[in-house]
C-alpha cells in the first residue's frame, strides 16, 4: 500500500511526498533533524486537503493545485521528461529546438522550486521558450531561471482565464505575498504589465546573478549522469585518489599540479555531498560552525585545538 507523507520544513514550507528521503533529504538538502513528519496516510484526498489547510495556518505559500492532482500529472509525466531542479535553475533534458514539443507533451506537469510550484500550461510554455538558455556544457540540454519563472507567475494568468482577478487570486494563494517573495501585485494583469523593461526592472534575465562555481559543478555532473548512476562509495574512493595526487604534487614542489589537485578534490567533494543527500555549501557551513569558536595553538606547522 502506498503511503503519503506530510512534512514541515520550519520557516520554509509544508509539503507532501511519497518518499521523504528522496524528496526532502536528497533533492532539497535537509537532514533528518531539519524537518518534521506531520502525518502519514494512504488517503491521498485527506492529506491533500490537510496540506493546503496547514499551509494557510502557518502562513506559507499555498499550492495552486491539490497534491492529488499534481501527483497524477507528475506520476504520469516525470518518467517522460526527467528535469533537474536546483535552487536557481530548472534544466530540461533536450536541446532548445526540441523543447517546445516536449513541453506540449507534458502540459500539466509541475515541479517545486524555492520560489513555489511551477506548472507547464499553454501560456507558461510561451514564457519558457522566450527565456530558455542552452546549457554551457552541452547543446543537448537547456535551462530556465526559477526565480524569473516564478516572477512571471506572480504577474500573469498562467491558465488564460481572463475572467479572474489575477492580483486577488495570487494574494489569496500566497497570503499577501508572491512566489518570489515580493508583495502581491495590485491590479496588474498580463495585458498591462511587462516584465523586464526599462520602466520595470526586475531580477530575471540579465539581472539574475550567474551560477556559483558549485552550481556549475553540479550542473556538469548532472548532465553526465553522475547523480543518476553514480555511487557514493566510488566517489569516496575517487576522493582518496585525488588527495593522494595532490599530496604527491605538494611534496614534489609542483605548484601547478597542486592547484589542479586541490580543485579536483573540491569537484569530487561537491559531487560526493550531492550523492550523500546534502550539499557542499551545507557541509562547509556545518564545519565552520563547528570550528569558529575553537581555540588552540600552532604546533609543528598545524593548528591543534585545546
Amino acid at each position: 500500500m502506498k503511503y503519503y507523507y506530510l512534512y514541515h520544513i520550519p520557516g520554509k514550507k509544508i509539503g507532501v511526498t511519497t518518499d521523504l528521503k528522496e524528496r526532502v533529504e536528497r533533492q532539497q538538502g535537509y537532514g533528518p533533524g531539519e524537518y518534521q513528519l506531520l502525518m502519514s496516510t494512504p488517503d491521498i484526498d485527506f492529506i491533500s486537503e490537510q496540506e493546503i489547510k496547514l499551509q494557510k495556518l502557518h502562513g506559507y505559500k499555498v499550492d495552486m493545485k491539490l497534491y492529488k492532482d499534481l501527483y497524477k500529472n507528475n506520476n504520469k509525466q516525470l518518467n517522460n521528461m526527467k528535469i533537474n531542479v536546483t535552487e536557481m535553475t530548472t534544466t530540461f533534458p533536450c536541446p532548445v529546438n526540441k523543447l517546445k514539443g516536449r513541453l506540449v507533451d507534458n502540459t500539466g506537469m509541475s515541479w517545486e522550486t524555492e520560489h513555489g510550484n511551477c506548472i507547464i500550461t499553454d501560456k507558461s510554455i510561451g514564457w519558457i521558450m522566450d527565456n530558455v538558455k542552452t546549457s554551457q556544457y552541452t547543446q543537448d540540454r537547456c535551462y530556465i531561471y526559477n526565480k524569473a519563472f516564478a516572477r512571471w507567475f506572480d504577474n500573469h494568468d498562467a491558465y488564460g482565464k481572463h475572467g479572474l482577478d489575477n492580483a486577488k487570486q495570487m494574494n489569496d494563494q500566497y497570503n499577501g505575498r508572491t512566489r518570489s517573495g515580493a508583495l502581491s501585485p495590485s491590479g496588474m494583469n498580463e495585458d498591462s504589465y511587462e516584465c523586464c523593461d526599462e520602466n520595470n526592472p526586475c531580477e530575471c534575465k540579465e539581472n539574475i546573478p550567474p551560477f556559483t562555481t558549485f552550481d556549475n559543478i553540479r550542473q556538469w555532473a548532472f548532465e553526465r549522469g553522475l547523480y543518476e548512476k553514480g555511487d557514493v562509495k566510488t566517489q569516496a574512493l575517487k576522493l582518496v585518489e585525488e588527495v593522494g595526487e595532490t599530496c604527491r604534487a605538494i611534496l614534489k614542489g609542483n605548484h601547478e599540479d597542486a592547484v589542479d589537485g586541490i580543485g579536483d578534490c573540491v569537484v569530487v567533494l561537491t559531487n560526493l555531498a550531492e550523492l550523500q543527500g546534502t550539499s557542499i555549501e551545507d557541509c562547509i557551513e556545518e564545519a565552520y560552525h563547528e570550528i569558529k569558536d575553537r581555540t588552540g595553538k600552532m604546533d609543528n606547522g598545524t593548528f591543534k585545538k585545546d
